[in-house]
């Protein structure tokens, strides 16, 4: 890593630490702007912002209506796209957002089936979302829906340094699940999860590729990937053979009966260890 580089990640976590410590909006954005004269001061070359879309709208948070919902004084509701809930999530939007103004960005504006509208928040002015902040505390897991590049390794980057950090849902050595402890997983059905282990075999059944992780594959942890779903894996250089004998970390939602599941439908969901890499480390 270049000194410039070093210099923005620092300053990067820098603003996050400030978002978090500011007590109004005014004092958030303020202290961006000190971020940003330093910037100039130092000679740092100007470096986008990830996560900058195009803005979809503004309004004033009234309320947290769930875990990663919000609605606006209007009675606009609109869902926090890019993360997953924790046991912590609602109480910290409620401390960060309620009475706040903000941005919306995003891709795509239509409404889900409940008439939310899906997007990442950003308080004021600033150019840090308000997922990563959530995530930077442990106070969010990242769902891996956001496709851009650049957005999804950000706030991976965020969760991560949660997780190095041990803060908020991390500081639990059960946040992460093993795949070599099956009822584990299986106690969590219908709930997202974190799981990291070693793929014993990769088999292919029909239209659908299983990444096993114990002997017995019936009763043992699995990942399922469909065929119309390995398109992405390819363009991404990753043949899923080649993931026999490696350890991944992946994420999803929990299925199965007797053996538990986690139906891979986005590159994102999988991440790959490396050998002696300690669990819970890698961002």
């Amino acid at each position: 890593m270049t000194e410039c580089e070093e210099m923005s990640s620092r300053l990067t976590k820098l603003g996050v630490n400030l978002y978090h410590n500011a007590t109004s909006a005014g004092l958030v954005t303020e202290r961006l702007h000190l971020i940003v004269a330093f910037l100039l001061s130092a000679g740092l070359p100007a470096v986008a912002a990830p996560c900058q879309f195009e803005a979809q709208g503004e309004g004033r948070v009234a309320a947290i209506t769930d875990a990663r919902s919000v609605r606006f004084d209007d009675g606009r509701e609109v869902r926090l796209t890019g993360i997953e809930a924790t046991a912590t999530t609602r109480q910290a939007l409620t401390s960060l957002l309620v009475g706040r103004d903000v941005i919306l960005r995003g891709t795509d504006d239509t409404p889900d089936r409940y008439g939310r509208q899906g997007a990442l928040l950003f308080i004021g002015e600033s150019d840090i979302p308000v997922q990563s902040m959530l995530l930077a505390q442990g106070d969010a897991l990242v769902s891996a829906e956001i496709s851009d590049k650049d957005c999804s390794a950000a706030l991976m980057s965020s969760e991560a340094e949660a997780r190095r950090q041990k803060k908020g849902s991390w500081a639990d050595p059960s946040a992460i699940k093993n795949a070599e402890s099956p009822d584990d997983i299986l106690a969590g059905i219908g709930r997202f999860m974190v799981v990291e282990g070693k793929v014993l075999s990769v088999r292919q059944a029909g239209a659908m590729t299983y990444l096993n992780f114990g002997r017995n594959w019936t009763h043992g942890f699995a990942v399922t990937i469909s065929k119309r779903n390995l398109p992405a894996f390819e363009s991404a250089g990753i043949s899923l053979k080649s993931l026999e004998n490696r350890r991944i970390r992946v994420r999803g939602w929990v299925e199965g009966t007797t053996g538990p599941r986690i139906d891979v439908r986005l590159l994102g969901q999988v991440e790959l260890l490396g050998a002696n890499e300690p669990t819970g480390v890698r961002p």
